[in-house]
């Protein structure tokens, strides 16, 4: 009974879809079942207005004020200033207690956009290099659609995340109360992917993307004259060792089958031509899918600064500071998600067996305190028209416009899904 009724709901969804096309790989013409969204040129103009003035994490007082002002003209319940620009707005239908979560990010990076299109960031040194204006601008359609299409049983929680790049800002938002004030009972995030078509969507169970882990290592020995070695500790030659002997870790520590990245991304040492410094500084980041395995890159890295350093008579310390855990999908949330792409997308636009990314994300956090599931929706291929050709956080990227509509369909098939059983 329950099914047919979801059913029900979800036709009625269709009798209000217009079909869209969007050129797939090959170049021939794909056909989507989209929502009629006549506010498209308006969200679209939005979402270029939030890319013309982008703001750093914890430091989105426009975005929140634009997608405060926009939740309450809509009709929702808006509670602003969570983790302090932080927006959550709450749209219920029917008179189910049931509310789930879905989250969109809304900071930008420390980067210098080399875009000269009329809507590149006026603010210096800082763009949205990662897609989140459209983020914000999908979640915002999709609350606005189902504030005049309420045909669902229950409450949506709508979740503008400050901070993603870096900061941590869903952990923040949690430890501020998020759950606390919205007991949502599983939560739903998505990244626009470059490299995937439009009208594509990538939803894998388990982990999908890697948690994130700073390290310091600080070789200490006795500086001299370069012309005399013989009478220090060459921190630098230990330094090189050391940055060779780390790339064997992930080979000969793991097992072939466990996944890990150790890249060494900064080496200090050294003020003068002439003098070998008494302290070498390295830095990088380690990432894994599992704590497991992460613990047992820290054990092999703490052995081999150990021997390094016993082999070249100097002290080194390392430093792990641990940041994003892995991303880890739920299977039945999974399962509801790939169920609610597939009846507007078609299953052959609903991909299963992508690998997994070593990129971090701070969804996680939500992923470790709810169920939910983190998807990839696709934003377009370098031969598609309206794509940059360029990856994440790279100063000539921009989000594919010809994604919103997807991105919209998709949560407002998500929540008829979740939430259609009236």
């Amino acid at each position: 009974m329950k099914n047919r009724m979801r059913d029900c709901l979800c036709e009625r969804l269709y009798s209000t879809a217009c079909p869209l096309s969007a050129p797939g790989v090959d170049g021939t013409i794909r056909a989507m079942k989209l929502l009629d969204l006549p506010f498209l040129a308006e969200l679209a103009a939005l979402r270029r207005d939030l890319h013309t003035y982008p703001e750093l994490a914890f430091r989105e007082t426009r975005t929140a004020e634009i997608v405060a002002r926009e939740l309450t003209r809509y009709g929702l319940q808006v509670r602003a200033g969570l983790a302090g620009t932080g927006v959550v707005g709450v749209l219920r239908a029917g008179s189910g207690a049931r509310m789930i979560g879905l989250r969109a990010d809304m900071d930008a990076l420390p980067l210098t956009e080399q875009n000269t299109f009329a809507h590149a960031s006026r603010q210096a040194g800082i763009m949205h290099a990662c897609g989140h204006d459209g983020h914000t601008a999908m979640l915002l359609g999709a609350a606005r659609h189902l504030a005049a299409h309420p045909d669902f049983d229950g409450a949506a929680a709508f979740i503008f995340q400050p901070a993603e790049e870096s900061e941590g800002g869903a952990n923040v938002m949690i430890e501020a109360g998020l759950f606390r004030e919205f007991p949502v009972e599983s939560v739903y995030g998505l990244h626009n992917w470059p490299g995937i078509p439009v009208g594509e969507i990538g939803i894998l169970s388990g982990p999908v993307m890697a948690s994130t882990c700073r390290f310091e290592i600080r070789i200490q020995g006795r500086g001299c004259h370069a012309a005399m070695p013989h009478q220090g500790e060459d921190t630098i030659v230990a330094g090189s060792h050391l940055v060779g002997a780390l790339q064997t870790v992930v080979a000969r520590n793991l097992h072939p089958v466990h996944a890990a990245v150790v890249s060494v991304t900064r080496f200090n040492a050294g003020s003068a031509w002439n003098i070998l410094p008494e302290e070498a500084v390295l830095c990088g980041t380690v990432r894994s899918f599992t704590r497991e395995v992460q613990s047992q890159v820290e054990a092999a890295m703490q052995r081999l600064c150990a021997g390094v350093a016993s082999a070249f008579g100097v002290e080194i310390h390392i430093r792990f500071e641990e940041r994003y855990p892995p991303t880890v999908n739920s299977p039945l949330e999974t399962e509801c998600c790939r169920r609610a792409a597939r009846r507007f997308l078609g299953a052959e636009r609903v991909h299963t067996d992508l690998l997994p990314s070593l990129a971090a994300e701070d969804f996680s956090y939500m992923l470790e305190a709810k169920p939910g599931c983190y998807v990839w929706l696709g934003n377009g291929l370098a031969a598609e028209p309206g794509h940059s050709g360029c990856s994440l956080h790279n100063p000539r990227y921009d989000f594919n416009d010809e994604a919103l509509a997807v991105g919209i369909t998709y949560w407002t098939h998500l929540v008829a899904e979740l939430l259609g059983q009236k």
